[in-house]
């Protein structure tokens, strides 16, 4: 093979055993990489398990784009069944480890076990070591990784977890480099569970590629592309800090737990704000539109800013300082925390006290930024009454304590930064995506509107009618198959083509160079097609066949409120014509009423494995 090894390497934490298994070339072309390849393991796997228990297994997974000079090639996806929803699980992130692991010879790292006592997984090229890390246990993530790098070198990759994933908070991430996080689904809670505190890689292998100077050439002639972009400028400027001012003006701004879309101090929390706190930028490897834009917070130390932490801590929270919004995103850095999440289920604390429903004088109130903060520090060790019940999230917090109705989530995820009581499109998106409520996947509110964030100097605010139309649905599911398809697959980021407009037409040539494989767009699209239909059947296993469409709708908030403010005031989705939108997404992917592939699906799709163990806990069509 070229452009694949071929090869991933496995470690069993409970026998310290560590070996190499070989992958055909059929499950690399079928599944490309990346999230294809974590999906098709879980489904092989992992089945029926405690997500906290040895039997899960946490993949660490690379696609063809990674360790190549490929446009924004450097990103990683980790996977694992999801101790937050009981679903699949995964995120991705920017990290030299993905550039080490595939030099050191591997398409992907599987963790299976679990350790007696705190270790590290030390890998260099062919020789792979569990060592000790009971000296890091109690760390901070950029504490663990400057330690690990002294000791292994500058240059090496780490992923690790701090106290979050250590004492198991659900929405736990695997952090890198000091602000890059992966796993909103609490993949850093199965690294917690498994003993496992960091994994540090060093590969030194040339790559095999099919072309070499096509492979380059190609790259060079997009980095120059996104480089004299006219929208590269601002991009340098703002990164996707220029939403805030974006979803303001256009009603769908987190609000106060996403009860409003419209934030009186906007302002103070946007992207020309930023500007003018920013010390540095970061990006990921092989970028050249960086993105993490770093300021000093309140107490004076770095924190590297995105829309999603500063929406989702900041507006939420109804807190409107920038700097105070810093303290809090740097702090769920160190301790290993998932921002949206955390900034999701302190809002929705703070509502339930509002409303009497939870009666803690120590929980915080809405702009109540030291005590946001302290809830914070407790959630990550599970400290009180307070911080042990916030570490389960927001559907477990609603479950035991009440207000279902302004729980903003979906299967048990979280909702990041887009309130959606007037785009219909866009909570499609939400209750359709492959691990709960997240943007990744089908960020398709600027299309809805009609405007994007990074279009000029002051963010469009546009006439706007609520439409149902059954194209939303098609649009979702396009969206679907190259964002949440195409690149989870490669492994690369997609904001190159997002907000600067680099041309989709060089994925599939950059494919070519580095595998030989020439891919049609139909191709692509049907591998997508086909990791998702795969996903939605991991689903419905590991919930034993209880399924119903109910599992896609969006947070009911959206269909029973109405916006608090602004031109849209009042106005929310009617749920019978989401109901319908749903019905013409579930026809267009070819699965049932209820949300699950029907058998012509998955043998279209190369999936007849996976019928008889879904027949097992539900009829199919």
């Amino acid at each position: 093979m070229k452009g694949w090894w071929g090869r991933i390497l496995r470690v069993d934490l409970t026998d310290n055993k560590v070996w190499v298994q070989e992958y055909s070339e059929e499950v690399a072309k079928n599944f490309i990489g990346g999230r294809g390849l974590a999906a098709w393991i879980l489904w092989n796997e992992v089945k029926n398990v405690d997500p906290l228990g040895p039997d899960n297994k946490l993949i660490f997974a690379s696609g063809p784009f990674n360790g190549l000079p490929t446009p924004s090639g450097g990103k990683m996806v980790i996977a694992a069944k999801s101790p937050l929803t009981g679903g699949y699980g995964d995120g991705n992130l920017g990290t030299m480890a993905t550039v080490h692991l595939r030099k050191a010879g591997y398409d992907a790292l599987v963790v299976e076990g679990k350790a007696k006592k705190p270790v590290y997984i030390y890998i260099e090229d062919d020789n792979v070591s569990i060592l000790s890390a009971e000296g890091l246990w109690g760390k901070t993530t950029f504490e663990t990784e400057k330690e690990l790098k002294e000791i292994h070198g500058k240059n090496v990759g780490v992923l690790s977890i701090g106290p979050g994933g250590e004492n198991l908070v659900k929405y736990a991430v695997v952090i890198s480099q000091e602000g890059r996080a992966a796993g909103r689904p609490g993949m850093g809670a199965v690294m917690g569970s498994k003993k496992l505190k960091a994994v540090v890689i060093k590969g030194t292998k040339e790559i095999p590629v099919a072309d070499k100077e096509k492979l380059r050439g190609l790259s060079q002639e997009a980095y120059n592309a996104i480089l004299n972009s006219p929208g590269y400028p601002f991009w340098h400027r703002q990164g996707t800090m220029a939403a805030v001012e974006w979803t303001n003006e256009n009603s769908a701004l987190p609000t106060r737990n996403f009860s409003d879309g419209i934030f009186e101090f906007a302002r103070s929390i946007d992207g020309f704000t930023m500007e003018g706190m920013k010390v540095k930028q970061r990006g990921c490897p092989y970028c050249n539109m960086p993105c993490g834009n770093v300021v000093l917070d309140a107490d004076g130390q770095e924190s590297e800013l995105d829309y999603e932490n500063v929406a989702l801590l900041g507006s939420n929270l109804g807190i409107g300082k920038l700097n105070e919004v810093s303290v809090l995103n740097r702090i769920a850095d160190e301790m290993g925390l998932d921002t949206i999440s955390l900034g999701n289920t302190i809002g929705f604390m703070m509502e339930l006290k509002e409303k009497g429903i939870l009666k803690n004088e120590d929980a915080p109130e809405f702009g109540d930024f030291k005590k946001a903060k302290q809830l914070a520090l407790d959630i990550a060790y599970r400290r009180g009454e307070l911080g042990n019940l916030a570490a389960e999230g927001v559907k477990a917090i609603s479950e035991k304590v009440g207000g279902k109705d302004i729980a903003m989530h979906v299967k048990g995820l979280e909702v990041s930064g887009y309130n959606c009581f007037i785009y219909p499109a866009m909570a499609l998106a939400f209750g359709t995506t492959a691990i709960g409520a997240h943007h990744k996947e089908a960020w398709v509110i600027a299309w809805e509107i009609g405007t994007a964030p990074i279009e000029g100097e002051k963010a469009q605010k546009v006439e706007y009618n609520i439409t149902y139309d059954p194209e939303k649905a098609a649009k979702v599911i396009e969206l679907q198959r190259l964002r949440g398809g195409l690149f989870e697959m490669l492994t690369a980021c997609r904001l190159p083509w997002v907000e600067i407009g680099l041309s989709l037409d060089y994925y599939p040539k950059l494919i070519e160079a580095i595998t030989g494989v020439k891919y049609t767009w139909d191709d692509l699209y049907k591998a997508a097609d086909r990791v998702y239909a795969l996903m939605r059947a991991y689903w419905v296993r590991e919930f034993n066949g209880n399924w119903s469409r109910e599992m896609d709708y969006p947070p009911e908030r959206w269909f029973k409120e109405g916006l608090k403010s602004g031109p849209y005031k009042d106005q929310h989705l009617d749920k019978e014509k989401y109901d319908a939108l749903l019905s013409e997404y579930y026809k267009l992917r070819g699965w049932s009423e209820k949300g699950i592939p029907k058998k012509e699906s998955l043998k279209d799709l190369g999936l007849e494995f996976v019928i008889p163990e879904l027949e097992k806990v539900t009829k199919l069509e």
